[in-house]
């Protein structure tokens, strides 16, 4: 791309190609990807009139998870990588930040205050369950990317909690045992 703004998003597993959003009049923020290796020559993933961000490469780098607004709302989709190949739609009632679980067998994202999951499948072929919300907090977000992230054994998650105004506080919350707690909150009365 010519001019306009970039911010690098993800990096496949095998730590050879990065994806990046860059925004450009007229097509808004589009996914692009670039080889880490060699001639390293950027070329558009997804380039549309609508505003895609948060591109997440899956544990297996053959599916990326972003946010887009073409629904008129903003909602999380998966694309086969490199493609060609189905879109899915993951989020059901909105949803931005995408992050995939190091297992490869969830998908998490943000909904407002609410973050979500979905059990998904990778291999032999993509499928999705339906999202469930995980817990709910004031969480700060970022436009274009995902403003949290999960821990390597996808039990805890970073957020980021900005002070009340004034307080000049601020606090970083781990959620921890969240799959315990959602276990005992689902659990037959």
């Amino acid at each position: 791309g010519q001019g306009g703004h970039r911010h690098a998003h993800s990096v496949s597993p095998d730590g050879q190609v990065l994806a990046f959003e860059e925004i450009l009049a007229g097509t808004g923020n589009d996914i692009w990807v670039m080889p880490l290796m060699g001639e390293r020559k950027a070329r558009p993933f997804l380039r549309t009139t609508f505003n895609e961000t948060a591109a997440r490469f899956s544990p297996d780098g053959r599916w990326i998870a972003y946010s887009s607004n073409e629904s008129g709302r903003d909602e999380v989709y998966v694309l086969a990588y490199p493609g060609p190949g189905g879109k899915r739609q993951i989020s059901t009632e909105g949803g931005t930040e995408p992050v995939w679980a190091h297992s490869g067998r969830e998908l998490f994202y943000r909904n407002g205050d609410k973050l979500l999951v979905t059990d998904v499948t990778l291999q032999p072929a993509f499928s999705a369950g339906q999202p469930r919300v995980l817990f709910e907090g004031r969480f700060d977000t970022l436009p274009w990317n995902s403003n949290y992230d999960v821990a390597p054994d996808d039990q805890r998650f970073l957020m980021v909690q900005s002070a009340e105004p004034g307080t000049g506080q601020t606090q970083i919350y781990v959620v921890l045992n969240w799959f315990e707690e959602l276990k005992r909150r689902v659990a037959p009365k």
